[in-house]
């Protein structure tokens, strides 16, 4: 290198190693709040100071909890209502309904696709009268607080891309999360509680699921979600070992801090500074994650709208009550997985069960945040990554059939945070396999998704940012000489859903 590059070297190095100093020290003193001041790392109450600033846009919702259904949970058992497939139960699709559709590999080598009309009865409820499932009382009990669309489709057919997708804005792993966009978009929320948290429910097969779907990408590692584990111990290793104290424990932590500062000097590495700040947090947590978990202080009340499951830990009616219990507590990004709706087989026994365990969990979620005056600013969605088919895979018998992989067209929910409150939006065809028109008139398969009322993967998550205060064409990541984004370079605000 010859002198003048060594010089300007040289000068870039002094330059931000001298700013990142007071830079740091500043943002430190923000990051320990009370914490610095308290040798035994007592929690004040939790604070959640976000920068107006860091919005685009007015937020709607202070907050999102995401209950997604992994697996593709069947839309013709839970809310799309088709009696045309009672009708011709056991008769072939039409081909003009398929057209040029692929079909998985599961069902593209059976020779009959028979439509099979659902086991279950459906019923109007709210004051609009949507169509609801029996599998569903609680839910249709809140039909009113619901933003129902019946016209999500996504581009993949299998699970793990479908899922990324959802999840990430790619079908391809490696880009952040959109829990990851939106705590990266909050900047510096104040608390003493992960910004964003996951929740699995426990004990369920089915496909898997992997970190990255909460990870953070290329983003800073401080904006990936934080995963609690079911039981007393939600976050391993935060408990003090034996013998050693709050006190030796904050003074360990300093020292630690004054070693990463002094490295962060020398190699200017922003991933240095993440870590003292996960250091921090995870000391903070020490006193306020056994609050949040011990629910004890519960009363009786909060079992018979949550159901006994609730004193479980790990089921997915104690992580809706964790849930709740994250939003009072300041915590704007709550995702919640439940695995085991992947029903190619054994679907009416199957389903039947996913939603006994879900059903009233996420109705009470909705009920308790409304009681509580929350769900104006909180946003809940509920769905999987895909829908299922009209039609029967394998074997189907009086009482038995499964459904395969459908992306054409499916439904999720929505309540709360500036969504219409009991509206149906979206219409399918009369045998549920493709998107239709306004008034549910058929539209040619290829044409479908030009529908006004068709709703992309990506124009699912551009409206979920933008009620969360973030306009999805802003919010975006300099990375490898491109500038990224959640929605890439598609997907809509569909303003027809905001209230």
């Amino acid at each position: 290198m010859n002198q003048l590059g060594t010089y300007r070297q040289l000068t870039r190095r002094h330059f931000f190693g001298q700013s990142s100093t007071g830079i740091g020290i500043a943002a430190l003193s923000n990051l320990f709040g009370g914490a610095m001041t308290s040798t035994l790392g007592k929690s004040a109450l939790p604070r959640t100071t976000q920068d107006q600033s860091r919005f685009h846009l007015q937020p709607r919702a202070k907050r999102l909890i995401y209950l997604f259904q992994s697996g593709g949970p069947s839309q013709f058992e839970l809310f799309d209502y088709k009696p045309v497939l009672q009708e011709k139960h056991g008769m072939q699709l039409p081909s003009e309904v398929r057209g040029e559709q692929r079909l998985t590999g599961m069902s593209s080598h059976q020779t009959s696709i028979p439509l099979v009309g659902s086991s279950f009865k459906f019923a109007r409820h709210g004051q609009q009268g949507t169509w609801i499932s029996e599998l569903l009382p609680y839910t249709a009990d809140i039909a009113d607080e619901l933003c129902i669309v019946r016209s999500m489709y996504t581009e993949a057919i299998n699970h793990d891309p479908a899922i990324t997708f959802f999840q990430t804005g790619s079908q391809i792993a490696g880009r952040p999360s959109l829990g990851a966009w939106l705590a990266y978009g909050l900047g510096d929320v104040k608390l003493d509680l992960p910004t964003f948290v996951v929740l699995v429910t426990v004990n369920k097969g089915d496909q898997p699921l992997y970190s990255r779907l909460w990870g953070n990408g290329f983003l800073d590692s401080r904006y990936q979600g934080v995963r609690f584990r079911a039981g007393k111990d939600p976050v391993l290793y935060l408990s003090n070992p034996a013998g050693v104290s709050s006190l030796a424990r904050r003074k360990m932590l300093d020292r630690l801090n004054e070693l990463n500062h002094t490295q962060h000097a020398i190699e200017l590495d922003p991933e240095i500074e993440s870590r003292i700040a996960q250091y921090e947090l995870a000391f903070q947590m020490q006193s306020s994650l056994p609050e949040l978990a011990n629910i004890d202080d519960e009363p009786q009340s909060t079992f018979d709208l949550y159901g006994e499951e609730a004193r479980f830990p790990g089921t997915f009616a104690a992580n809706c009550l964790l849930a709740r219990r994250l939003a009072e507590r300041g915590v704007p990004i709550i995702q919640l997985y439940h695995q085991g709706w992947d029903h190619h087989g054994g679907l009416p026994d199957g389903i039947r069960q996913q939603a006994l365990e879900t059903d009233r969990p996420s109705a009470a979620l909705i009920k308790d945040l409304k009681a509580r005056g929350m769900l104006d600013e909180t946003l809940v969605v509920w769905g999987g990554e895909f829908g299922r088919t009209a039609y029967c895979q394998g074997y189907m018998t009086a009482a038995d059939y499964g459904r395969d992989h459908h992306p054409r067209c499916f439904t999720i929910w929505m309540a709360g945070g500036g969504v219409k409150p009991g509206f149906d939006f979206g219409h399918t065809d009369e045998y549920g396999y493709n998107i239709a028109g306004e008034q549910g008139e058929p539209i040619a398969p290829q044409k479908s998704f030009h529908s006004k009322h068709a709703v992309h993967v990506h124009d699912l998550q551009a409206t979920l940012l933008q009620l969360l205060g973030f306009d999805h064409q802003r919010l975006t990541y300099r990375f490898q000489g491109r500038d990224y984004r959640l929605t890439d370079v598609h997907g809509h605000v569909m303003s027809e859903l905001l209230a």
